[in-house]
């Protein structure tokens, strides 16, 4: 069941209970005995990837997936 505070202390205390909200505590404030608002935490919105949103706008030079000796010798590739 959620902790539940008056307008009052939540003015008073507000920076503790958004930490205990942050924590993952949910806080019910009420005027009198009339519950107003909950206090919970913030949890951003996932956001979806869109697979090939980017599509024509990123070019790679031809001559990327090219090894060069050094690397060559350092992975034990040859060419």
């Amino acid at each position: 069941m959620p902790d539940e505070v008056t307008i009052h202390e939540a003015k008073t205390h507000l920076s503790r209970l958004v930490a205990r909200a942050h924590a993952g505590e949910d806080i019910v404030i009420r005027r009198g005995k009339v519950p107003m608002a909950k206090l919970v935490r913030y949890d951003p919105p996932v956001v979806r990837r869109s697979p090939g949103r980017l599509r024509g706008r990123i070019e790679m030079a031809p001559e990327f997936d090219d090894l060069d000796d050094e690397m060559g010798d350092l992975f034990g590739v040859g060419r």
